[in-house]
């Protein structure tokens, strides 16, 4: 649709507001303010979301392996030779013989829960999500007294680098006087990191010699830890590892573990589009309403325009004009607004937070330190389409209206 000077003129001119149809203005001004606030709102929360699932992806999947291969019982044997050939199939990254188990945590000061992951040294070092944020001698992880606590698990236990922690088993030692609890203490070598509450609360690395000891499982390990470079080409590599690791074999992938927390965390996006979306509406429908009272204000100017020549044409690009210039520079307000929220969201809560004194995202809560925030290109582009195609068809019945108003019916009565 192109549209001429003399068109954009007087569309325009329409929008400025005068004493008569100020009130007419004020309504295209909340209609422009409220699909700004809807497009930015939309491009704030799809990238808080989809950084949620991104950190928590990275994080899951940076502490647990891609796939868990388990043996027929509880433990198994000769798995170096297993674990080599699984480092072979293509796309796999890592293979980490490790011996998982639960525990209770003690100190002097406190106790709590935990699970005691037992891994080689060389096998820990060699993922970047333990070792960037390690406080302590990492060189110090061998032998069979040595642990790394979760930064979190170690505060709750009033413990750090250098301190005693005292480990608790509940499968105890058998005993002529009944089952004795299996105690023994270790020392704090270093603490990590995460970024996720769940694990920094509550993860003890062992060395796999000392965890062999202690669980009483010696030349033994509970699973085989799978890292591969593309967690969505699972399902294919799972196959061929199961083929490996015979039909006795268990076989758990990420995405069966924890199909149920991201499909929620799917939904919940889903819906939130929906409902955010209805704020756009409800601005485009201010739109309608503005535009018609503006078309019946300026009734007698639209048949003056046709009776010098103005077609039907003209009059519906003019009006149509006047309400998209309203949805256009609303969609652009909150495009800009939406992406800087979005870019800055972390320092906008710690400023928030430094000036009312409390937290405002709980890490207890939410699982992750900071807001996370991921901008979607596709996405943003989606949604500013989305807030155009309405603004535009808002447009289109006031403009019609205005198009087919007789100038003469328009003329008798003023």
């Amino acid at each position: 649709m192109v549209f001429d000077a003399f068109e954009r003129m007087v569309a325009f001119r329409y929008l400025r507001a005068r004493r008569k149809e100020g009130f007419i203005s004020v309504i295209a001004g909340f209609s422009l303010l409220g699909i700004g606030l809807g497009v930015a709102t939309l491009i704030v929360v799809m990238a808080v979301m989809n950084g949620f699932r991104q950190e928590l992806l990275s994080r899951i999947l940076g502490i647990n392996g891609h796939i868990g291969v388990y043996g027929a019982g509880i433990a198994m044997t000769d798995f170096d030779p297993l674990a080599g050939s699984i480092r072979k199939v293509a796309g796999v990254t890592l293979a980490i013989p490790t011996i998982e188990g639960q525990v209770m945590a003690t100190s002097p000061v406190a106790a709590a829960g935990a699970v005691v992951r037992g891994v080689r040294p060389a096998d820990l070092l060699d993922r970047p999500i333990i070792t960037k944020n390690l406080i302590g001698n990492a060189a110090e992880f061998h032998g069979n007294d040595s642990v790394i606590l979760g930064r979190r698990l170690a505060e709750k236990l009033g413990v750090g680098v250098g301190d005693k922690v005292t480990l608790i088993s509940p499968k105890g030692n058998v005993t002529a006087f009944g089952t004795v609890p299996r105690m023994r203490a270790f020392k704090v070598v270093a603490t990590f990191e995460a970024g996720m509450y769940e694990y920094d609360s509550s993860f003890v690395f062992m060395p796999l010699s000392a965890a062999q000891a202690y669980f009483q499982l010696p030349g033994q390990v509970t699973m085989i830890e799978v890292f591969v470079a593309d967690p969505d080409r699972v399902p294919d590599i799972r196959y061929d590892i199961y083929k490996l690791a015979g039909a006795g074999a268990r076989i758990y992938d990420w995405q069966q573990a924890n199909a149920s927390f991201f499909n929620a965390i799917q939904v919940e996006r889903n819906v939130m589009f929906l409902i955010l979306t209805l704020i756009i509406i409800v601005a485009a429908f201010n739109i309608i309403s503005s535009l018609i009272m503006l078309v019946k204000d300026k009734g007698r100017d639209i048949a003056i325009l046709r009776t010098m020549g103005a077609t039907r044409g003209m009059i519906m690009r003019i009006f149509f004009l006047s309400g998209a210039s309203v949805g256009v520079a609303g969609t652009l307000f909150g495009l800009l607004l939406g992406v800087w929220f979005a870019s800055h969201i972390e320092q906008i809560r710690q400023f928030i937070q430094g000036i009312i004194g409390r937290d405002l995202f709980a890490a207890e809560i939410y699982f992750l330190t900071q807001i996370p925030a991921r901008i979607d290109t596709g996405e943003v582009v989606a949604v500013v389409g989305m807030s155009l195609v309405l603004s535009f068809a808002a447009t289109i019945y006031p403009s019609w209206r205005a198009a087919n108003l007789d100038p003469v019916e328009a003329l008798r009565y003023e």
